[in-house]
């Protein structure tokens, strides 16, 4: 099982003192808080892909080298890479590059965006969003596995015996994730290609979800990719934690309320109804233990600890509480995962050498 930490990088003042942020500081900490994640035993760090105010996190590839370059072990990852709006061939080569870098400690999710002014900001249409994440990612696949690509398509020029340059790290191109609130194409896709699939698990009740990892899971196995217990899910997650809930409860309401996507829902009822975790550690630990039992066993799972204008300090003193707990979760899910269950991705240049992209335990 792999626990990480992932940010969407929204840049917001501090709605309890008012003291405003910057983009270069909002920057320097989310590098900041990768690193502490790596210090505090995380498996991975995410990074959304935004273009718009109040979001800084608008080149992936830049964030996570400069991150690369500062730690040794986290897993670098996406959440999410547009692949609608960015040319597969600079993917290709960006997060290859990247790969390299950081010795295979690379994998990236892909997703649509739901931001509909970015499209024309990129030369493209909304109206297009799903048969462009079906033609940019079947392109991807090439450019990654293919030494030489002739390529045709419908958005793009064509390509003649052209090469993706550098090819992946020994020859294993990046794990993909797909990831989606509510598009069943995308659950397909994932499916499809034997990926990953990454439900966003945030803002909305479980059951929201439960529909996409299962439809994604039947397709799996139809595909022949293997049982659908072991298909490789991730899931998201929001958490703040305080040694006593009611205090947890007392210091997160403001920031709460500064994260419009909740539309004026009170703390309580959103706690009770979604995977948002607000108290103890044991609570955390309780709740985020659940999600198991709502969707069988899983691969990865991401919290999301920053948004809303958090500070920095408030943020490292959740991932401390993180580090005290990150045992107990994995003992957990570890102990109740069955043996055929593969693990989290990693490059074969994490671990053991073969053409596996995912390690099984027994």
């Amino acid at each position: 099982m792999q626990f990480g930490v992932f940010t969407i990088g929204d840049v917001k003042a501090d709605p309890v003192s008012g003291r405003p942020s910057s983009e270069q500081a909002r920057l320097r900490m989310m590098a900041a808080v990768a690193t502490k994640a790596e210090e505090v035993g995380f498996d991975v760090f995410a990074t959304g892909e935004h273009h718009n105010p109040p979001f800084v996190a608008s080149s992936p590839t830049t964030l996570l080298a400069f991150i690369a370059a500062r730690t040794r072990r986290i897993i670098l990852s996406t959440s999410t890479t547009l692949i609608t709006t960015n040319d597969p061939v600079k993917i290709a080569e960006d997060y290859a590059v990247l790969q390299h870098l950081a010795n295979g400690r690379v994998d990236l999710m892909m997703g649509r965006g739901n931001t509909g002014p970015v499209y024309p900001w990129f030369g493209q249409d909304i109206r297009n969003g799903i048969p462009l994440a079906i033609e940019n990612y079947a392109l991807l696949r090439r450019l990654w596995r293919e030494d030489v690509v002739d390529w045709q398509g419908e958005f793009r020029t064509p390509l003649q015996s052209f090469t993706s340059t550098p090819r992946p790290l020994d020859g294993v191109p990046p794990f993909v994730w797909h990831g989606s609130v509510r598009s069943q194409e995308i659950a397909e896709q994932a499916a499809y290609y034997g990926d990953g699939f990454f439900a966003n698990h945030i803002f909305f009740p479980r059951r929201h979800f439960v529909g996409l990892v299962n439809l994604y899971r039947q397709r799996f196995e139809h595909y022949g990719h293997g049982a659908a217990d072991q298909a490789i899910v991730g899931l998201g997650g929001q958490t703040f934690m305080r040694r006593r809930s009611q205090d947890a409860v007392r210091d997160y309401r403001p920031y709460f309320r500064s994260i419009p996507v909740y539309g004026g829902a009170s703390l309580e009822d959103v706690t009770e109804q979604t995977p948002l975790t607000v108290g103890s550690p044991q609570q955390v630990i309780d709740k985020t233990l659940s999600f198991r039992e709502t969707f069988g066993d899983y691969q990865r799972q991401l919290f999301n600890l920053d948004a809303g204008g958090l500070p920095e300090k408030t943020v490292m003193e959740q991932l401390d509480l993180f580090g005290e707990i990150l045992p107990v979760l994995r003992r957990e899910f570890d102990a109740r995962r069955p043996a055929h269950v593969p693990d989290g991705p990693v490059h074969p240049a994490l671990g053991s050498h073969g053409d596996a992209v995912v390690t099984e335990r027994g």
